[in-house]
């Protein structure tokens, strides 16, 4: 874990930051940028920068997708750590500091992109091409889209609450220099859900013309249209997100045939974050940490027993249509449930059912999964169906393709229930659900699961507070109920 957590105006005024695994990205934290911006080396040496932060497991690897899975009703927190229970039960406080360690360790991602995207377009090498000057920018306009993505799902009411005019998180765009700026650019405030959304589609949209398919470990052409699609989702903006979907689909990606690809760089991954055991998780609170039942991981974070009966709601079928019996004789339930489970103990020493997409809790070594290609069948069926269209294939198609995958028997009619449920499925445990449900207007947890009440769409609780040092220091307005 990293041991310096820094304050947003910190942030801002610092160039480059250290970190915590055996990456090193420059030779000193502290060169100026023109010592880092002056060749085509060192703005590749900065987007590493960029990804490194970005493996920090407060951002990508795990901990803030696993908060929003147990705040949700895919996943109990049954661990030790006070600031995750409180979040599960919803009692989180301003002054909750794994929330201001998500805060912070975003925050040093964005900034780090920032600088990437000021800096290397005024870059003096005359061998360094456009086009490779062009990639490096796109990739860091991506990365920088992700994590407001992330932040503004965490930190704001979804925009079926307050239409988007409801407050955020500081958008911060430019790096800023202590010794010359503003109070204002010091001290940003909170930018609307809109304008964060506007900045998100900005710089995607700029960036998806430069991308490639060529290397899944970074930010690819696909990632981006599928991150781009998932925005327009999310804003019920249905035929632009099928159509950017569909382009996903349509590209150099594929769907794999099994669910073996959690912890490589298979096709069916539009991005995925490569760890190992030097270079990747760094607390024990990420994926892998959390997951695994003890004594090879914490034990913290098990299904819950109403996503176990989501999965055992249907069982397999042979190839000629038959129920698919185990040994004993009896059916097996959805392959994404009899593939993707690990039966063991779980922290107070009950045995739990957890999640095998992660299984590496020795080293936490595993893969972070950030956008598949899946998601992307996913969305273009819900677009459609919202729509009335069939951009690429009719919402069918595409869930029965899925359902196929899972051995489960095909629809003959799919609905937006049928839909969610699939998604459920598919990405539990990758940080999806807990929007799912808002954006829909739904409660995160199902009738007679605790603190239903307290779950209700639109609830205060049902978001992050912003992180009291920084309502402290940067005047910052509070979300309502804490």
């Amino acid at each position: 874990m990293k041991i310096f957590k820094y304050t947003l105006i910190f942030l801002l005024s610092v160039g480059f930051y250290s970190c915590e695994d055996d990456l090193d990205i420059l030779p000193e934290d502290d060169q100026s940028p023109e010592q880092v911006f002056s060749s085509e080396a060192g703005a590749n040496g900065a987007l590493v920068g960029v990804y490194s932060l970005a493996q920090q497991d407060d951002v990508l690897n795990g901990t803030s997708a696993l908060a929003t899975e147990w705040q949700s009703d895919n996943v109990d927190f049954v661990g030790s750590f006070p600031t995750f229970n409180d979040i599960r039960t919803y009692d989180t406080r301003s002054t909750n500091t794994s929330i201001q360690g998500i805060y912070d360790d975003s925050y040093e991602v964005i900034n780090a992109a920032n600088r990437v995207i000021a800096f290397v377009p005024e870059i003096a090498d005359e061998t360094f091409l456009e086009e490779d000057r062009a990639n490096i920018v796109a990739q860091a306009k991506f990365m920088r889209a992700l994590v407001y993505f992330k932040l503004a799902d965490l930190f704001a009411q979804p925009l079926q609450v307050g239409g988007g005019t409801n407050l955020a998180v500081p958008l911060v765009v430019n790096p800023v220099n202590p010794s010359t700026a503003t109070d204002e650019e010091l001290f940003p405030k909170r930018a609307t859900l809109n304008e964060v959304h506007t900045q998100i589609e900005i710089d995607l949209v700029d960036a998806i013309p430069a991308l490639t398919n060529s290397d899944n470990s970074r930010a690819t052409q696909a990632a981006a249209q599928q991150l781009l699609a998932r925005l327009y989702l999310y804003q019920e903006r249905f035929e632009e997100a099928a159509t950017l979907s569909n382009d996903a689909i349509n590209s150099s990606f594929q769907l794999a045939e099994n669910y073996e690809f959690y912890n490589d760089q298979s096709p069916e991954h539009l991005f995925t974050l490569v760890n190992t055991s030097a270079d990747g998780q760094d607390s024990g609170e990420g994926f892998s940490g959390l997951t695994n039942p003890a004594p090879t991981g914490r034990g913290d974070a098990p299904f819950t027993d109403n996503l176990i009966a989501a999965y055992l709601e249907e069982f397999q079928i042979d190839e000629d249509g038959n129920p698919l019996l185990d040994d004993e004789g009896n059916p097996v339930p959805d392959a994404r449930y009899t593939d993707l489970v690990q039966i063991g103990t779980s922290a107070p020493g009950n045995a739990r059912v957890f999640t095998a997409k992660f299984p590496d809790g020795v080293n936490n070594a595993d893969n972070a999964p950030v956008l598949r290609i899946t998601e992307a069948y996913l969305t273009r069926a819900e677009a459609n169906l919202r729509n009335g269209s069939s951009i690429g294939a009719d919402p069918l198609t595409d869930i029965n393709l899925l359902r196929a995958r899972a051995g489960l028997v095909a629809l003959t009619a799919v609905t937006l229930d049928d839909i969610l449920n699939e998604r459920r499925k598919e990405l539990a445990f990758e940080g999806q659900r807990r929007m799912d449900l808002l954006r829909n207007g739904l409660d995160l947890r199902r009738a007679g699961m605790p603190n239903e009440v307290e779950s209700a769409f639109g609830a205060d609780k049902t978001i992050f507070p912003i992180p009291n040092r920084e309502i402290e220091l940067s005047q910052l307005q509070q979300n309502p109920g804490y």
